[in-house]
């Protein structure tokens, strides 16, 4: 109800208009007093009514309802007489005060229709929650700031006083912001739209809307706005009828009181525009606040709940892109619906009033602008589309920046780099063709809306003149503060267009998101028989998981329908058994555990699972955060439980040792853990839940031998999982032998289940396990118990070198954030992205089409104040001519250039980003989550592509004007240097007490927003996780938090931008003021000056007139400015990292040609204040031979091929191979020399083709060759052939099938050095052996280094290398070291078989 308190000002004016008259000696027939004084009555009692919380029941009472229908309807009559007397004043003030009236009405009946609407939407329990939590959001809470501070201090915003005290002495911090308002608290707003949206899937199941859902959750407030905004504009058409008066008044002489009241009325109606013009922007502002909120969290909330068959549909990166730009577009909304409707009912009223100045002269005007109407719907159209095709670019962009971020260590030793980053600049090129034609079809816009004032005045007094009639200083300069009114609406227009339709794109995108199906966790359960001869109940006492006939696929094709990953499986699953899941790579394994999730969508029969359920992926997924929160995942801490836990995953002794302990930070996706470490953090965080269900997909692959053993014994064996339902998917021999029940997958299918001991007897063991366990599982299968005393010591030793890390950094660190003002500098370095000559051209178009547009109305004033004008015509229209085409060509060369260079920009900042970030060093990307970095490929660029060329131009057109405006005024009335200097002194102490808490305050909201997009990458990553354990509730809570502190920062940075706004716009109310009373008594006082003619004067007024606007507009965009160029700041952070050493001293084209490696007393230290990681080792590996590196988690084994790929600098020693040392050697050269398989296998979104071979040098035969003795190239033929389309990671393929591929991409890649980074975890015992043996076969006259887990991996090379703490204990033939039990390699080899 704040738009009634500015009701009452109309009917001020007119009692004020009533009471000059009677001054006057006017007569005043006293039914007007009346009427007048019963209208401001009516008005201040509405206006006090609507205070209080019971003002429903008041307003709404059926007689007063029936009233405000019949009152607008009683007062047409009256409407009608004043009107058709042509009063241009009176008419204008009735129908304002008409259009209230008639607005209140609809506004009741509204609201009436609303209240009887929600009685009837609460009785559906759906809806119930909408209506129960917006009503009690709207109407009982109320605001905050009402509470807490007066009104007077809330309509001059000074509570935000506080705040800019600090920032003016210090670095602002987040506790120094406001205190965010109740209602803008995320979780108030994620439950109204929510609800809303529930209710619109409810209503229009087959097309749902999230713009309907906006409207139902927040249209009834937004509604209200429009009220405000009718008086707001109403009031903007004040000023240019009093000045029009005030001239006749100049011109013809009157009393002097006359005058002055004029003046001091042209000045208040400055005064109360300003309060009605930012306290609408203050209500709005909030609402979208509210609106941002809200679809962050339900879009967040989505992505919690949305399996991942339906998630496949959409890239990584467009979901990301839903989360950084379609939000904003869509929350832009707010104020281009409004504009929409409330520009052109400015430009109406505005050609009205023209009309009433010009007569029919005003047509000609009109003709230029319904000409542009066909030209402006034909560009909008173009913009449309051009945004929807550049959005997608953008996705796509944005998807391939995170792939390069995710996987950029493995790109690095690929040396693919360069692929990749020419690959992201190719979709950057196609992204920007689209942004150009978006901006150039701007710039066309811009040019038709900006040359149409000129053009609009040009043709309206030559028209009227060449009629025959005289211009006078009242109708030109009245005409001219219309036109003035008329550029604002008519600049905006085009942007409001654009506005709205990337606002319709955005929500549509969002609308088929958000209406994919949800996460489903089983369907109806069957009564199948069990495998153990037990009934299965149809309440599922005896079962856990059970599956009827069930056929599951990961999307919605037709050809995936026809070839289902999971087909016809028809299994029950008893309580209380540990089940090994077991398979060749690609059998559907994890698509099982999967579809038991509920992952997957099931196209035949059904399934379903009793109890609460724990998963643990086949890649352990590891938030940042403490070590004890990833343990807990939002439960409550047992410390009995969580010992156990600890204890039973080999955690206790890491946790004991480390620096901090369980609090201990983890980096992004667990970087400073040991694979073995996540696997073991994982599988805690599944055991301290008591689960029914703990599906376990290859937990054990990334461990070592005996503490696989271990994990075996005291996890699954032990007594926190004794009598629950284990399902393991594993190549693990020891885990293999310790099921109760076995089952075999092949091709989707169930092939075989049963005991262990008849596992023995089958065919399939031969293929399952290897020959030392099946000797020793025949004599006991169940007594691997591992020997404590060992398993503590190996333990030790690790958590030694862990501590050690820990105890040095804290390996994530806070971003860092510049303060003060924006340096020069920066806007420095944005100009030379754009280009001086550029630069050089924009300035000085700019300048002289305002010298242009200025001489254009000074020639008006001199036509004016001519005696010869009459006679002389067609030289003056002439002249008048020269100037608007002057103008014209000016305005398109501005716009251009500022199109071009914008564009230019955008290409050079983000082609020079990128190469930066990907010349990085491995340690940067250990240091900034890619949340982090990915925040400047998506948000801070779009502003950087967008928003800052907009805003520039925006500012250097307010410069300009101001000054224009100044040497105008200066010109027309010399008094005016008595307030300028005061003026500008006062102003700059406005600028320097706002600005110095603006920059703090948008940097706290750009900082704020990178742990949205952190979090969101990461949910992204483990969202199955976080739904299995049902941990959507506390991942949403933590995520809330976030948005709070990004609302408060957002919140605070609105307060003080419309303080200042206030302020300013007072500030420049008092000139008109001081420059009309001045016209006053120059027009009747004796001064020694003169305060020149009625035409100068004229020009004046109507240039002082849009001070107001045009002050606050400049002070607006130069703040916006300095605030949107703290994105090519925080991008120029990022453009002064460190980088690698990249060039070398020596090329050899064919090297190396032998592969001879040469350690020399290498030392390694990832960071001054670590450890050495490779503590003076030297060995020598000959040419062609096969070297296994084996040793406990972080003894330095990969280490090794860090310092070989120079992926990490080494602090001493040097590595030769065939005696060249290796940092001579280019690093692009020397690492796209090797050849090395991941320990993570990297595939990317394309052909498969493009995967094995991105360079295209290698041949179709050679490639099926390759996978053929990886034994995988059946899977490829029956998938398609090389022309397989890879999902996004490699997901339309297992891990182990990624790994063959990596390994087939290794061979076909030929060089005389192959680093296997244990290539073979996830794949099972026959196959690893079958890939050692063509490994040997193929690789023969390679040098093959292999760090590897499975001791029988190694057992066959030539050589073996064992670390310790970073030092090279032992080296040695295997087989040699075997013979001798004192050695470290036969301890491990002993600890392999236990």
């Amino acid at each position: 109800m704040q738009f009634l308190q500015q009701k009452p000002a109309f009917h001020y004016i007119i009692f004020f208009s009533l009471l000059e008259g009677s001054f006057k000696g006017d007569r005043t027939e006293y039914h007007d007093w009346l009427y007048k004084i019963s209208q401001l009555l009516t008005w201040v009692t509405i206006l006090l009514v609507s205070r209080y919380e019971n003002w429903y029941l008041v307003l709404c009472n059926p007689i007063l309802y029936f009233w405000w229908i019949l009152k607008p309807l009683l007062e047409t009559p009256h409407l009608w007489a004043i009107i058709s007397s042509f009063e241009v004043m009176n008419c204008l003030l009735e129908v304002l005060s008409f259009t209230g009236e008639f607005m209140f009405g609809l506004f009741i009946i509204f609201l009436k229709a609303m209240r009887i609407s929600n009685m009837d939407r609460n009785s559906n329990s759906i809806e119930a929650p909408l209506i129960t939590s917006k009503m009690e959001q709207e109407y009982s809470n109320g605001d905050r700031e009402r509470k807490s501070c007066s009104f007077w201090e809330a309509l001059t915003f000074k509570f935000v006083n506080s705040m800019m005290d600090i920032g003016v002495h210090r670095q602002l911090n987040f506790e120094d912001l406001i205190k965010l308002p109740s209602e803008l608290i995320p979780s108030s707003c994620h439950n109204i739209l929510a609800s809303c949206w529930v209710a619109e899937k409810t209503m229009q199941n087959s097309d749902p809307s999230l713009f309907r859902a906006i409207c139902y959750a927040y249209g009834w407030s937004y509604m209200r706005l429009s009220l405000l905004r009718v008086v707001n504009d109403g009031l903007g058409f004040l000023s240019p009828l009093i000045l029009n008066k005030l001239i006749q008044f100049l011109q013809k002489g009157s009393e002097p009181i006359h005058g002055y009241i004029l003046a001091l009325s042209l000045g208040l109606t400055s005064v109360l525009k300003s309060f009605l013009d930012t306290q609408y922007t203050f209500r709005l502002s909030k609402l979208k606040l509210k609106l941002r909120s809200s679809i962050m969290t339900v879009l967040y909330d989505k992505c919690l709940h949305v399996r991942l068959a339906e998630r496949s549909k959409f890239s990584e990166g467009e979901i990301q892109t839903f989360m950084s730009i379609d939000v904003g577009q869509i929350v832009n909304l707010c104020n281009s619906f409004h504009d929409a409707w409330s520009l052109p009912l400015q430009i109406s009223v505005a050609l009205y009033l023209l009309y009433t100045q010009v007569s029919y002269a005003f047509v000609s005007g009109i003709a230029i602008t319904v000409l542009l109407i066909p030209v402006n719907k034909w560009i909008s159209t173009k913009i449309a589309h051009a945004t929807e095709k550049m959005l997608k670019e953008k996705d796509e962009r944005v998807r391939r920046v995170g792939e390069l971020l995710m996987y950029i260590r493995t790109l690095k030793m690929y040396s693919w780099e360069h692929i990749f980053t020419e690959r992201i600049m190719e979709r950057r090129v196609f992204e920007v063709q689209h942004l150009s034609t978006r901006k150039y079809l701007d710039a066309w816009c811009v040019f038709f809306w900006a040359t149409t004032p000129t053009l609009f005045s040009l043709s309206t007094f030559g028209v009227f003149a060449l009629m025959g009639n005289s211009l006078d200083a009242a109708r030109v300069f009245t005409c001219l503060a219309l036109f003035n009114n008329l550029i604002s609406p008519l600049n905006s227009f085009p942007w409001v267009i654009n506005g709205l339709i990337d606002a319709i794109i955005s929500a549509k995108r969002l609308s088929k998101f958000l209406s994919c199906p949800e996460h489903i966790n089983g369907f109806s359960p069957t009564d199948p028989v069990c495998h153990f001869g037990c009934h299965c109940s149809p309440n599922g006492n005896h079962n856990a998981i059970i599956f009827q006939d069930a056929s599951f696929v990961w999307s919605n094709g037709d050809q995936e329908e026809q070839n289902p990953v999971l087909s016809k499986l028809s299994l029950n699953i008893p309580k209380g058994l540990l089940i090994a899941v077991i398979g060749e790579v690609g059998s559907g394994k994890s698509s099982l555990l999967n579809s038991v999730l509920g992952e997957m969508r099931i196209i035949h029969g059904c399934t379903h699972s009793y109890g609460i359920i724990s998963y643990i992926p086949q890649v352990p997924w590891i938030q940042s955060g403490s070590l004890r929160d990833n343990i807990l995942f939002g439960e409550e801490m047992n410390t009995q439980r969580y010992g156990q836990v600890l204890h039973a995953c080999a955690l206790d002794v890491d946790i004991l040792r480390m620096s901090g302990g369980d609090l201990a930070s983890i980096g992004e996706k667990g970087l400073n853990l040991s694979g073995g470490q996540r696997a073991r953090l994982a599988l805690a965080r599944a055991l301290y839940r008591q689960s029914d269900i703990y599906l376990l997909d290859d937990v054990l692959s990334a461990v070592d031998s005996h503490v696989a053993n271990w994990v075996i014994q005291k996890a699954l064996l032990g007594p926190l999982t004794n009598q629950r339902t284990r399902i393991l998917c594993t190549h693990n021999d020891q885990a293999i032998a310790s099921a109760d029940l076995i089952l075999i997958l092949d091709k989707g299918s169930i092939r075989w289940t049963g005991t262990f001991q008849s596992f023995l007897s089958s065919p399939y063991s031969m293929l399952s396990m290897t020959s030392d366990l099946k000797v020793s599982s025949s004599s006991e299968s169940k007594s691997y118990s591992s020997n404590p005393s060992e398993i503590t010591s190996y333990l030790l030793k690790e958590a030694d070198y862990m501590d050690s890390i820990e105890q040095c950094i804290d390996i994530v660190e806070t971003e860092s954030r510049k303060h003060g003002r924006v340096e020069l500098s920066v806007y420095k370095s944005y100009a030379m992205f754009v280009g001086w000559s550029t630069v050089v051209l924009i300035g000085l178009s700019a300048v002289f089409m305002q010298m242009s547009r200025n001489g254009n109305d000074l020639w008006l004033s001199f036509w004016v104040d001519s005696r010869t004008g009459a006679n002389h015509t067609g030289l003056y229209l002439v002249i008048l001519s020269l100037f608007s085409a002057a103008n014209s060509i000016l305005t398109f060369l501005r716009a251009f250039s500022f199109a071009y260079g914008g564009l230019k920009a955008a290409l050079q900042v983000h082609n020079k980003l990128l190469i930066k970030i990907v010349n990085a060093p491995i340690y940067f990307f250990e240091q900034n989550p890619s949340g982090r970095i990915l925040n400047r490929f998506s948000s801070d660029l779009y502003m950087i592509d967008d928003s800052l060329p907009f805003i520039l131009n925006i500012l250097l057109a307010n410069l300009l004007g101001l000054l224009g405006i100044a040497v105008v005024l200066l010109y027309a009335q010399i008094l005016v240097l008595l307030i300028i200097f005061p003026f500008w002194y006062i102003y700059s102490k406005l600028q320097f007490y706002y600005r110095s808490t603006s920059r703090e305050v948008r940097r706290l909201d750009s900082v704020s927003r990178s742990p949205i997009y952190s979090t969101f990458s990461e949910t992204l990553d483990g969202a199955s996780t976080i739904r299995a354990l049902k941990s959507e509730d506390f991942f949403m809570k933590r995520f809330s938090e976030h948005v709070t502190l990004y609302q408060k920062a957002s919140y605070s940075e609105i307060i003080a931008s419309l303080w200042l706004s206030l302020r300013l716009q007072l500030l420049a109310a008092s000139i008109i003021s001081f420059i009309a009373i001045m016209a006053v008594i120059g027009n009747f006082g004796n001064f020694p000056i003169s305060l020149g003619t009625p035409g100068l004067v004229g020009l004046a007024l109507s240039y002082a007139s849009p001070v107001v606007s045009l002050l606050s507009s400049f002070l607006t965009s130069f703040t916006e400015t300095e605030k949107e160029m703290v994105s090519v700041e925080r991008v120029l952070q990022y453009m002064n990292i460190p980088q690698e050493e990249l060039c070398g001293s020596v090329s050899h084209p064919n090297w190396p040609s032998h592969g001879q490696i040469e350690f020399e007393n290498v030392t390694l230290r990832y960071k001054p204040s670590l450890p050495a990681s490779l503590d003076g080792i030297s060995f020598k590996i000959k040419a062609g031979m096969q070297i296994g590196v084996v040793g406990r988690t972080g003894a330095g084994k990969s280490s090794i091929i860090n310092a070989l790929f120079r992926l990490n600098p080494i602090c001493c020693g040097r590595i030769l191979i065939d005696g060249l040392d290796v940092a001579k050697v280019a690093v692009k050269e020397l690492r796209g020399s090797f050849a090395v398989v991941p320990q993570s296998p990297f595939m990317f979104e394309g052909s498969l083709r493009d995967n094995l071979d991105p360079s295209g040098k290698a041949s179709d035969e050679k490639m099926w060759e390759v996978l053929e003795k990886c034994h995988i190239k059946s899977e490829i033929e029956s998938g398609g052939g090389l022309d397989i389309h890879v999902k996004e990671s490699g997901s339309s393929f297992s891990v182990g099938q990624r790994q063959l591929i990596c390994l087939a991409r290794s061979l076909i890649k030929f060089s005389k050095i192959l680093c296997l980074d244990e290539c073979t975890a996830n794949v099972h015992s026959h196959t690893a052996s079958l890939l050692q043996n063509s490994i040997s076969n193929e690789c023969r006259g390679m040098t093959v280094i292999t760090i590897a887990h499975r001791i029988s991996i190694v057992l066959n090379m030539d050589y073996i290398l064992v670390l310790d703490n970073g030092v090279l204990v032992e080296q040695g033939n295997p087989q040699a070291l075997l013979k001798d039990c004192t050695s470290r390699f036969s301890g491990f080899a002993r600890a392999s078989t236990m």
